[in-house]
């Protein structure tokens, strides 16, 4: 056996591109998919629905889902705006009971008054 013998490493080379090719589209069109639900972007949430590892994207997608992650920081998330709506909502709420409590005892002020005339002149 003599060193001039040449690797043929051409299959090995393509299939790296390949499947490097897969993961960059896998990645792409899963943070397509967040940011067209409006849902969490994360590390950990690209890496587990694209099935690469979260060394990966810290390597070649670092900025980019940081740039992503702090665009969404700044608008409010799903839960965010319920629990503003219902902040509101109670409120609305409470200004409606209180007006229906007062209507009530106005009721009963008027059914004692009449209780009390009808109870006088029979006693």
């Amino acid at each position: 056996m003599t060193g001039d013998h040449k690797r043929n490493t051409k299959g090995l080379a393509e299939f790296r591109e390949k499947r490097a090719k897969e993961c960059q589209e896998r990645v792409d069109k899963t943070i397509q998919q967040l940011v067209k639900n409006k849902e969490k972007i994360s590390f950990n949430s690209i890496a587990e629905r694209s099935n690469v590892s979260k060394k990966y994207l810290y390597d070649h997608y670092f900025d980019r889902i940081n740039t992503l992650r702090n665009q969404q920081a700044g608008l409010s998330s799903p839960k965010q705006v319920k629990r503003e709506m219902s902040d509101a909502n109670k409120d609305v709420i409470i200004e409606a009971q209180s007006k229906r409590i007062k209507d009530l005892e106005k009721e009963i002020k008027n059914l004692k008054s009449i209780l009390e005339k009808r109870y006088g002149d029979e006693y």
